[in-house]
């Protein structure tokens, strides 16, 4: 499973009454890939998998397969407790997932061997090809993602902590066992076209775009940009979009998903309000959210 492109990280709509909408689900499933969506991460981090059931993860992922057709992989959620995170798994592999993102275990703090066995209990559970997340309280060494990236059906690491320093050394770790070639490596911070430039340094090129959810048009002209070599409208979509974008994101704890979600409402698709415990913005915030996005496609259309 190779990846290229953008990466699209859905949100999960809900109905006015809470429940998983299926239908705008679909849809937006749909633009994102016709807009050109590498691959589909349904209910990952955007998708709220914090705040959703083991069935409403099966059922997004069932979603997202049908919509896609083949046409790009799909990789859903799961993670936390390692009895929760075995259930998950198996519930995408029989959604017809093409891959699991597997995120740390939950809280608690473990030791390199122990996060090694966590990958490996959850790998050998399942027949799917796994992408680990490094973030929260899962920090590895590079010795440690060595191992892991040796595990069978291990097939890439998801940075979401931002040591830059660490994460060359894991990069360096895993490059040097054979057989790593087609090991890949993805940007995991939110908003991380704001790193992008300093990941591609350290040879990690890939990375997870929550802007595509709302703002195809911005993240596909950002990436283009940025393969390109086009220094003039990358640094121009960093200071008058992204930077901006951070900026308020960072306001208020949870905005990271919040304000994606917003964002896709303000586009034209009305996928409801985030679960607890997060919040959603502001009307102030919306307002500012909403001139952003107009100077983003402002910024690409010039």
């Amino acid at each position: 499973m190779k990846f290229q492109g953008v990466l699209f990280f859905p949100v999960t709509p809900f109905a006015p009454d809470g429940s998983l909408d299926e239908e705008r689900l679909a849809r937006h499933i749909e633009s994102g890939v016709t807009a050109g969506a590498g691959g589909v991460f349904v209910a990952c981090g955007t998708g709220e998998f914090h705040a959703l059931s083991a069935e409403e993860i099966e059922r997004a992922t069932r979603v997202a397969v049908t919509t896609t057709a083949g046409r790009v992989p799909v990789l859903a959620a799961a993670g936390g407790p390692l009895p929760v995170a075995l259930d998950q798994a198996a519930r995408v592999e029989r959604a017809g997932a093409d891959g699991i993102l597997l995120l740390p275990p939950y809280l608690v703090g473990a030791p390199q061997q122990g996060l090694v066995r966590y990958v490996g209990e959850v790998t050998a559970a399942t027949g799917l090809p796994v992408v680990f997340y490094q973030r929260g309280t899962a920090r590895l060494t590079g010795k440690t993602a060595a191992e892991i990236a040796a595990l069978p059906r291990v097939v890439g690491l998801k940075d979401g902590l931002g040591d830059i320093e660490r994460m060359h050394r894991v990069v360096r770790a895993v490059r040097a066992v054979p057989g790593t070639e087609d090991f890949q490596f993805f940007n995991g911070l939110p908003t991380a076209e704001m790193t992008a430039p300093a990941y591609r340094g350290i040879g990690v090129e890939l990375y997870s775009s929550a802007v595509f959810a709302f703002a195809p048009e911005i993240a596909t002209a950002f990436h283009r940009a940025l393969t390109d070599g086009d220094d003039t409208l990358v640094g121009t979509l960093l200071d008058e979009f992204y930077g901006p974008l951070v900026e308020l994101r960072d306001e208020v704890p949870g905005y990271a998903v919040s304000l994606i979600k917003a964002g896709v409402t303000l586009r034209g698709l009305d996928v409801g309000g985030v679960r607890a415990p997060l919040l959603d913005p502001t009307p102030e915030h919306m307002a500012r959210l909403e001139k952003l996005i107009d100077r983003g496609l402002e910024a690409i259309r010039a």
